[in-house]
């Protein structure tokens, strides 16, 4: 494998953690086993990314459609981001890492509620690796809502319809400040998007890795943006178009 280069990594790198149950299946484990050790991986990717440079690391921890899971299920996965936030929280905070959130806050218990809100608090002056969390998130969800959003400061005489481009309607989303994802990666093999991130992977980079995600680590994430590194972005233009490109 080449070296990276840390000039040429992504700024943004989103993450579809999938594979979990199927992950615990194969190792005749109840599907509660490969959750919690999808928040193992989800503790060393995040080290890594810090390690390696990356800017903004979005991990999608729950799904709007995850809602529709066994109670049981949703029950336990409730109880995750308590957990890794008792765990890690203290080494985020000595990295300088920031949380932030993004997704239906009002449908999350008001433990994960807690947790977040003091996770996000106590690291709002991080500068280093920005950890975006989606939790009870769809894209089109949050497409709509910002559309809300829009709706009612017009409504308020506070906006002019004439005024609006992406980059204005980009600024009513659930975190403004997140740039477009550079690089999204899939685990667990399958090939879909899975409604996240639709606005912000407009140009992103796609990678499907075979790899169930408590099987994901420093080494596959690594890989991954070597093969990132490879590979030429052209945003809808030409080789030749591109800075410092011959013709």
């Amino acid at each position: 494998m080449s070296e990276l280069s840390p000039q040429a990594m992504p700024n943004h790198v989103a993450v579809i953690m999938d594979g979990n149950g199927r992950w615990a299946e194969q190792r005749g484990l109840p599907r509660s086993d490969g959750h919690r050790a999808g928040v193992d991986a989800v503790r060393e990717i995040v080290r890594a990314a810090d390690d390696l440079g990356i800017g903004f690391l979005t991990l999608y921890a729950f799904s709007t459609e995850n809602w529709n899971r066994p109670k049981t299920e949703v029950d336990l996965l409730m109880k995750l981001p308590e957990e890794y936030f008792e765990q890690e929280l203290p080494d985020v905070i000595q990295r300088g890492c920031r949380i932030r959130s993004i997704g239906q806050r009002d449908r999350l218990p008001p433990n994960v509620r807690r947790c977040l809100d003091d996770a996000v608090t106590r690291t709002q002056d991080g500068t280093g690796l920005q950890l975006v969390f989606a939790l009870s998130y769809g894209g089109r969800g949050e497409i709509v809502e910002a559309a809300r959003r829009l709706l009612r400061e017009q409504e308020a005489g506070r906006f002019d319809a004439d005024g609006l481009d992406e980059k204005v309607f980009a600024s009513y989303l659930d975190e403004p400040e997140l740039p477009d994802v550079d690089l999204l990666i899939r685990t667990g093999g399958e090939r879909r998007v899975s409604n996240f991130l639709l606005w912000q992977i407009a140009y992103a980079e796609l990678l499907v890795s075979e790899c169930m995600w408590p099987d994901f680590g420093r080494a596959e994430l690594t890989a991954a943006l070597a093969d990132y590194q490879q590979r030429e972005r052209r945003f809808g233009k030409t080789s030749a178009q591109l800075p410092g490109a011959t013709r």
